[in-house]
């Protein structure tokens, strides 16, 4: 008999892969925190009755002492809860960004490369990510948080509190392990997790982290429609030659924004910013003849003929 914890996180990842299409090997990304021990029941639980194959994926940093054996210990904690294999994966977490951002990068870098790999990313997780994206300013992509499903990764838990997820570990009589880094205030979002949120939750009597993760939900929505809107002007306004300006200035800034941050990132550009996309913008909706935008990768944007156009510059700017 499951208790309500349990069943609550078993229906979330039946949802989910009720709507993707799955391979036959469903891949569980698994820390031996509550949030992925949960997942890894679920997912086996779930996933068997369909024919599936579940392999759990632990990754280890090596940023404390004991990772080895934190590691080995929850890749048998999610074979004891019912996945058919577990394995280990060392990575070594170097790179600029801080701590929090060269793990990040390092661990999806070594859970890449099956066909689905579920994340135990939960709604209080979604409503972070959110309050990152409002505190740096990020836009609308960075405000609507977390997809679902961004192959190759699957978050079926976005609905589910973290808290459901600690319960059902308890249901299980699973002991979770808890990371000591998600307790140090040098990392954001552990400060946004014990201090800003619950402050949030104070002064707006409860149901943020929710509001937050519908909010997140609602600009999705409404990413996915202008991105599409956006597609089509694209592939009417884009060719070898560059962009036409004629077939994009006239439309709206929001639209105009999301043609020309496609051409971008498909010209080359990397690390594209918010104020490059606008000063490329400023090529269209306020053009007066002016220069170039110097772009990352030594790139620059141009308008000449009625198009732009990106090339490459033999030297950096201000030689």
């Amino acid at each position: 008999m499951t208790g309500p914890a349990v069943a609550a996180v078993r229906r979330a990842v039946r949802a989910f892969l009720d709507v993707v299409e799955a391979p036959p090997e469903i891949c569980v990304a698994v820390s031996g925190g509550a949030d992925s021990l949960a997942l890894a029941e679920a997912t086996a639980y779930t996933a068997h009755r369909a024919g599936h194959v579940v392999r759990a994926l632990v990754v280890d940093h090596g940023l404390q002492d004991g990772s080895a054996k934190i590691a080995r210990d929850a890749a048998a904690a999610a074979k004891a809860l019912g996945v058919d294999e577990a394995e280990v994966r060392r990575v070594d977490v170097t790179g600029a960004g801080g701590p929090e951002a060269a793990a990040r990068k390092a661990r999806y870098r070594a859970l890449a490369g099956h066909g689905l790999v579920l994340l135990g990313h939960t709604l209080d997780d979604q409503a972070e990510t959110v309050l990152l994206g409002l505190g740096r300013g990020s836009g609308p992509r960075s405000v609507a948080g977390m997809r679902p499903h961004d192959p190759p990764w699957g978050r079926p838990l976005l609905a589910v509190a973290r808290a459901t997820t600690r319960a059902a570990c308890a249901e299980l009589g699973v002991e979770p392990w808890d990371d000591p880094h998600n307790a140090e205030p040098r990392f954001t979002r552990v400060r946004l997790r014990t201090e800003v949120l619950p402050l949030l939750e104070d002064v707006l009597n409860g149901g943020v982290a929710g509001a937050l993760a519908r909010t997140a939900a609602q600009l999705r929505e409404d990413n996915e429609a202008l991105d599409t809107m956006a597609d089509v002007i694209f592939t009417r306004a884009g060719g070898a030659e560059g962009l036409e300006v004629g077939l994009i200035e006239a439309e709206p800034a929001a639209l105009r924004r999301r043609v020309l941050r496609r051409w971008l990132l498909q010209s080359g550009v990397r690390e594209l910013t918010d104020a490059h996309l606008r000063a490329v913008d400023g090529l269209v909706a306020r053009w007066r003849g002016q220069g170039g935008v110097w772009l990352p990768g030594n790139l620059e944007a141009r308008r000449a003929h009625g198009r732009l156009c990106v090339s490459s510059q033999p030297t950096t700017r201000g030689e």
